[in-house]
């Protein structure tokens, strides 16, 4: 058996990871740059923890550079773009950026909202803030992506388990959220296999980030979320960066379309 080495996969390549000041971005960020990638750290408001991600990125000897724009609002996608552009002129003198100013290999959609609350409690605005920036903003962000994403390139969408395996009431408006997302991905993945850009959706369960931090702050409700996994703990975003990494590197050149439970068999 030959073991392939896999540590730097993604040398000379580029990649935009949405949301990652913190939590899972933050996570899939920090993986990306240590395989090899220039990595494109966005972030909405968090400017001093996405600086943080950068700094550590370089500290550990990766690449990195801030891309900040809010997301679900209009104009957001140029937004990206432009500050993308701005960070890959700034990198000019690496191998990558200078290769093809512009482009980009790697997509990674991992900002989200969440919050919505059950049915009854539903208001318009919280609704159309989670369908902006979890659906909305993925899709003119992917579209605005295309012309520059090489062949061979890849779209990685980080949705929830709330969209499949578990049903999540408390907060439904989150969950049809991601259930778009996840029927972006089987369209998506159709459409561009032409150009072998694979597309495939992340389907984290419980994970220790910002975004659930409430309901670990007793002994009980973090035990109650830990039980949720056959493996009797609340996943980490490693455990998700590393099924990212998988995704983003050529091992994975025979997978697209799919949704990927990484959970830690919540549900089973």
């Amino acid at each position: 058996m030959v073991l392939v080495d896999t540590k730097r996969a993604l040398t000379d390549k580029i990649a935009l990871v949405t949301g990652a000041g913190r939590g899972i971005g933050r996570g899939i960020a920090e993986r990306l740059a240590r395989d090899g990638a220039l990595v494109g750290v966005h972030y909405g408001h968090s400017a001093a923890a996405a600086l943080e991600v950068v700094a550590e990125i370089r500290r550990n000897g990766g690449r990195a550079f801030p891309v900040r724009a809010e997301l679900g609002v209009p104009g957001d996608a140029d937004a990206v773009f432009a500050a993308f552009d701005a960070g890959l002129r700034e990198q000019a003198d690496t191998a990558a950026a200078a290769d093809v100013p512009g482009s980009l290999d790697i997509l990674v959609n991992n900002a989200g909202t969440s919050g919505s609350g059950p049915i009854g409690e539903a208001v318009p605005e919280v609704f159309d803030r989670m369908i902006a920036v979890n659906a909305k903003a993925p899709f003119f962000l992917t579209q605005r992506a295309l012309p520059r994403l090489r062949d061979g390139g890849r779209i990685i969408n980080i949705s929830s388990l709330a969209s499949r395996r578990v049903a999540f009431p408390e907060s439904v408006a989150y969950a049809m959220s991601k259930g778009a997302l996840d029927t972006m991905t089987l369209c998506l993945a159709k459409e561009l296999g032409g150009r072998g850009i694979t597309v495939n959706t992340v389907g984290p369960g419980f994970v220790e980030t910002d975004m659930n931090a409430r309901r670990r702050a007793t002994p009980e409700g973090r035990a109650a979320l830990a039980a949720r996994s056959v493996f009797g703990r609340i996943g980490k975003p490693s455990d998700v960066a590393d099924v990212v990494a998988f995704l983003a590197s050529d091992d994975s050149r025979w997978i697209t379309g799919q949704y990927l439970d990484v959970s830690g068999g919540t549900g089973l």
